[in-house]
């Protein structure tokens, strides 16, 4: 029987749920073979990956225990299933997207058996938003005052003011079990089990530590969506005191501050227009019929709510608060005023045409901050010019880009007037970054966010923590900017939990795979050919093709490798195809080594797909193309001379120098020698390189079956339900490698 059930119930979390798990797993001082702990995983019938994770960590670890619901009935009915399910002396509960603090368990653990193992154990936790701003619970000085004492509600009332949560107390399993504690499906719930548990135990003791973070998130949870069902709060409050269970009038005076402190946080932001009025009505006779003889409010912010609410009035309570709201409302509207000066022309024609109807067959496409059609977007392109016709697709470019465009591109250029126009017009936005100006996405509209890899690398709000990148970022106009994304696709598994937590948001992640990655299996032996002739690359040549990522922390483009020392230990055979990464202009030195006949310059080449099927490998560092190359099936090796400065700068989310299967993508070299003595000895194609590739693509491809175009066509622009069925992975049949052709002559262009 393990010490501890921790019951993590999971619905919609899958950007968060694996960290959570692997913050209790990852507990120090417990036995590893479940003797301390077991991790109940309560699968709310969630529409994301949930499921999956699940399984995944139930497979690699014995303590965790997968409960699967077949219909989705909320979090308390799914702290239920697993509370049902437990087995351990203390029953603990975490929300998927909170966190344990390290060394919790064994805190909790050390301070049950010095107070003889109570009923409850209340601890102290804290608050943490998407911007790493940490906010302390206010219980703290309860919990240190109460020290290494048992005691009852009725010997300490104040207990009743701690936060009213499921997840910052531990319940000894056989007292819940006894008294039928359940939360059941109603909202709010955990507001009056809390209460509850607290008001019929014989023991009581507290921990002054930390040992929950609880993450505010910007959507997704109950407390983030704006609603009627808020008004649930007031019948739990209003149940509470009608308890006979409630110790005496000092409980009572507890409890009204709790409940003063829980309807503030509610009324603030968490109603619709519609139910606002409902609420102040219902809070204002509990406020009034409640409150104890010379209550006032621990600060003048709540005390100032409670009066307004305390009216009932609705009309009285906007009075009251409205001074405040105006002076805020101005502040904004001045700055606003400062920022916009600047813009001002363009965003008044803008909201003039913000008046237009949308066109729904309307389509705007833009790729790697408009330099031309390419990657994701441009694969939905052309999958919607086939299979939906009737769609009209307008690319944004850069002026100095336009003269590069394919012939017969509809196109508009940053900041004219038809781009504006279509801009608002248009029912369809489709892009792998960001659209250039203030942008206002009509509901009429979707946009979908394609991105442009899998990352290795930190994104998005993990950048927060690395000066080296995010110093000049505004993290504020990320957030809206995906704030406004409907569909954010993903290629495996492991880009939508990054996603979902670095860009933390309300948009639904489409699984579809990388629309770009389709050219992979669909083209044949011809294309191969092809791509091979129009490089110049000779028959029986093995084409390397080198793609170096960009590095934050230089200015410049740094060749990592002596690019012509590696050629020469290469010896003939070899040709060495080097792509710069496109946020550096051209390379002087690399230019050089072109003219010399050391290497082919391909930085400019304008579809990196052609240049991976023309490849025979791939030699990179930790650019995110050996995600989509892992698609050919065709060997990668890694060259990893500055791993520990990288990684230390921009920070990652596996190491991919670690040799396991699953990060590692085949051989690793350090500098040129050895490099040059994988592909001389074979070490690049060998058995444990392509066992090593084999579970890497197995991971990182598992959605990329060449209709991922078509996915996102019918289910975004066709609004088809569903998404088509994945290929299996031996089913799949990349383009063949240029080794395995049999005849070297290319084949006419059709």
């Amino acid at each position: 029987m393990p010490r501890f059930s921790v019951v993590v119930p999971a619905y919609r979390a899958q950007g968060f749920l694996r960290p959570c798990l692997e913050s209790v797993l990852d507990q120090s001082g417990l036995d590893r073979s479940g003797g301390d702990v077991e991790v109940i995983v309560v699968d709310d019938a969630s529409p994301d990956a949930c499921g999956a994770i699940i399984a995944d960590l139930a497979a690699a670890d014995p303590r965790v225990v997968p409960v699967r619901l077949d219909r989705t009935g909320g979090t308390g009915k799914a702290r239920d299933a697993g509370a049902a399910r437990a087995t351990g002396d203390y029953l603990l509960f975490l929300d998927a997207d909170d966190l344990m603090a390290p060394g919790t368990l064994a805190a909790l653990d050390t301070r049950l058996g010095r107070t003889g193992d109570p009923d409850v154990l209340l601890f102290d936790h804290e608050r943490f938003t998407v911007w790493e701003n940490v906010q302390e619970s206010g219980d703290g000085d309860f919990l240190a005052a109460a020290g290494e004492r048992v005691f009852t509600a009725a010997d300490l009332p104040d207990c009743l003011a701690c936060y009213p949560a499921a997840w910052n107390r531990a319940v000894r399993r056989d007292f819940w079990t006894s008294h039928g504690f359940a939360f059941g499906d109603a909202p709010y719930a955990d507001v009056a089990v809390a209460t509850r548990l607290l008001t019929a135990a014989g023991r009581v003791a507290c921990l002054d530590r930390v040992c929950v973070r609880w993450r505010k998130r910007r959507s997704g949870s109950l407390t983030t969506t704006r609603g009627a069902h808020h008004l649930a709060v007031l019948d739990r409050y209003a149940e509470l005191f009608a308890d006979p269970d409630l110790p005496g009038e000092a409980a009572r005076a507890a409890l009204y501050g709790q409940m003063a402190a829980v309807l503030m946080a509610v009324g603030e932001d968490r109603l619709s227009p519609d139910a606002a009025p409902g609420f102040v009505r219902g809070a204002g006779r509990l406020l009034t019929d409640h409150r104890p003889a010379g209550w006032t409010a621990p600060e003048p912010k709540e005390a100032r709510w409670v009066r307004a609410a305390g009216t009932g009035s609705y009309g009285r309570y906007r009075a009251a608060l409205g001074a405040r709201a105006l002076a805020v409302r101005i502040a904004k509207n001045a700055r606003a005023r400062r920022n916009g000066l600047a813009r001002a022309l363009y965003q008044r024609y803008y909201r003039m045409r913000l008046r237009r109807p949308v066109d729904p067959n309307l389509v705007l496409y833009a790729a790697y901050w408009n330099r031309g059609v390419s990657c994701n977007p441009a694969a939905i392109y052309r999958k919607a010019a086939e299979i939906a016709p009737h769609l009209h697709g307008v690319w944004v470019v850069n002026r100095r880009d336009r003269d590069a465009l394919p012939p017969g591109v509809d196109h508009v250029v940053v900041n004219s007037r038809r781009y504006w126009d279509v801009l608002a017009r248009a029912g369809h936005l489709v892009n792998n970054a960001n659209f250039t100006g203030n942008v206002t996405k009509r509901p009429e509209q979707t946009y979908t966010q394609t991105h442009h890899g899998t990352p290795l690398k930190h994104m998005g709000m993990d950048l927060r923590a690395r000066p080296a990148v995010g110093k000049g970022m505004s993290f504020g106009r990320l957030l809206d900017h995906a704030d406004q994304w409907d569909y954010s696709l993903v290629a495996n598994q492991h880009s939508a939990e990054v996603f979902d937590r670095v860009y933390p948001s309300g948009y639904r992640t489409l699984p579809s795979g990388y629309p770009r990655n389709d050219v992979f299996y669909t083209s044949g032996p011809d294309d191969v050919r092809r791509a091979r002739q129009a490089l110049g690359l000779a028959p029986g040549t093995t084409a390397i093709l080198y793609a170096p990522t960009h590095r934050d922390y230089e200015r410049e483009f740094v060749l990592p490798l002596d690019l012509e020392r590696l050629a020469g230990e290469l010896g003939p055979g070899y040709t060495l195809l080097v792509r710069a990464h496109y946020f550096y202009g051209q390379s002087p030195q690399l230019e050089a080594l072109h003219l010399a006949g050391a290497v082919v310059d391909v930085s400019s080449h304008p579809c990196v797909e052609e240049l991976c099927l023309a490849s025979d490998a791939l030699v990179t560092d930790f650019s995110s193309l050996m995600f989509d190359y892992a698609n050919l099936d065709r060997p990668i090796v890694v060259h990893a001379a500055d791993w520990a400065a990288y990684r230390a700068a921009r920070g990652v989310y596996f190491d991919l120098l670690s040799g396991r299967a699953g990060e590692t993508p085949g051989a690793v070299a350090h500098d040129e020698a050895s490099l040059a003595e994988v592909f001389r000895g074979g070490a690049w194609e060998g058995a444990p390189a392509s066992a090593l590739r084999a579970a890497f693509r197995e991971r990182f491809c598992s959605y990329d079956d060449g209709l991922a175009a078509e996915r996102v066509v019918r289910r975004v622009f066709l609004h088809e339900e569903g998404l088509l069925p994945y290929r299996p992975l031996p089913d799949r049949y990349p383009a063949p490698a240029p080794s395995a052709l049999a005849d070297p002559s290319p084949a006419p262009a059709m």
